[in-house]
């Protein structure tokens, strides 16, 4: 990597958009490729959508005709060339994600954010559940080794809350106006198919 300093390489997420989801399960390969960790940046999608006017797909694209199909098409392309097999598309969609985006923040403070985001993705987008029903969401974190009690009660923190509130402010402050959206260094990239050029800008800064 010669003597450069090592890139920054962030995944601003949400756990309601599928996409991120798919982006999740390759960005291990990217970071064991370049030998760049991955970032993880909690953000509210819903407050992404109302500072930026933006609208999710399934609204902005509604009654245009072949658009939505086309973005049906082009996941299932992305899931079969990258083998995702376990992804299922979740019955209770959309999900209101406000309590497990907090939960993210908590659980960065405890240094176990990696193995939460890989249980709650995996009950989003594998498994099906309803993570917008908080007996749902302490059921499933329970059954992941947490204590979801104890995360539903931690969430209710305003530092918590306020923390969510400003990465997602930051986050729009530096160009972001949906999910996924990953930074390497200053330089922005949007969407699941933006991650080989994420991953030759690592490259180029490494």
């Amino acid at each position: 990597m010669g003597n450069h300093a090592v890139p920054t390489f962030e995944f601003h997420f949400d756990f309601g958009s599928p996409n991120a989801y798919l982006s999740h399960k390759i960005i291990p390969a990217i970071s064991e490729r370049t030998g760049v960790r991955c970032d993880y940046v909690p953000v509210l999608l819903g407050g992404v959508f109302k500072l930026t006017n933006n609208k999710s797909p399934m609204e902005q694209f509604q009654g245009i005709r072949n658009k939505n199909e086309y973005g049906r098409l082009e996941m299932e392309r992305f899931i079969a060339k990258h083998a995702l097999t376990a992804f299922q598309r979740n019955p209770h969609f959309p999900v209101n994600t406000v309590q497990i985006m907090r939960g993210a923040v908590l659980m960065a403070r405890q240094d176990r954010l990696e193995e939460y985001v890989d249980a709650v993705y995996r009950h989003m987008w594998e498994e099906g559940r309803k993570m917008d029903d908080g007996e749902v969401v302490a059921a499933a974190l329970d059954r992941a080794g947490f204590d979801g009690g104890a995360i539903l009660e931690g969430i209710q923190d305003q530092s918590v809350k306020d923390e969510l509130l400003a990465n997602t402010t930051a986050s729009v402050d530096r160009g972001t106006f949906g999910s996924p959206t990953f930074f390497v260094g200053d330089e922005i990239f949007f969407g699941k198919d933006r991650l080989d050029e994420v991953e030759a800008e690592i490259a180029r800064q490494s």
